[in-house]
């Protein structure tokens, strides 16, 4: 069984970017990496809400050949923890955080909470 580092756990705020539905336009975005584990070429990015200044880590994964199968998730995050995302680790991060927002046509939504499993592989 594998077991993940924790992450400090950042409270919650009425800002709208901790409630779908989300908006590109509410952050600042820096592109981490491409994540290649098992052929995902998930995209990685840390985002700073413009608004209350919240940092995300977003993580963004579509399969072409697939129909409904893109998918995000947004994880709040401290700025001690943005010096140890890797596009590699990212997923790991996400599944150790408190909550996550997720959402996409996979999910046939644009955002819900959720925790634990980070569903990104086909």
């Amino acid at each position: 069984m594998m077991t993940y580092k924790t992450y400090p756990t950042i409270q919650t705020s009425d800002c709208k970017c901790h409630k779908p539905p989300l908006l590109f336009s509410d952050y600042k975005s820096r592109l981490v990496g491409i994540d290649t584990t098992n052929g995902r070429y998930g995209e990685v990015t840390i985002e700073k809400c413009v608004h209350c200044k919240s940092r995300w880590l977003h993580y963004l994964v579509e399969y072409e050949s697939f129909s409904r199968s893109g998918r995000w998730y947004r994880g709040l995050i401290s700025k001690k923890t943005i010096k140890t995302i890797t596009p590699e680790n990212a997923v790991d991060v996400l599944k150790s955080l408190e909550w996550y927002l997720y959402g996409g046509s996979y999910f046939s939504s644009t955002g819900q909470k959720g925790q634990g499993h980070v569903n990104v592989d086909r």
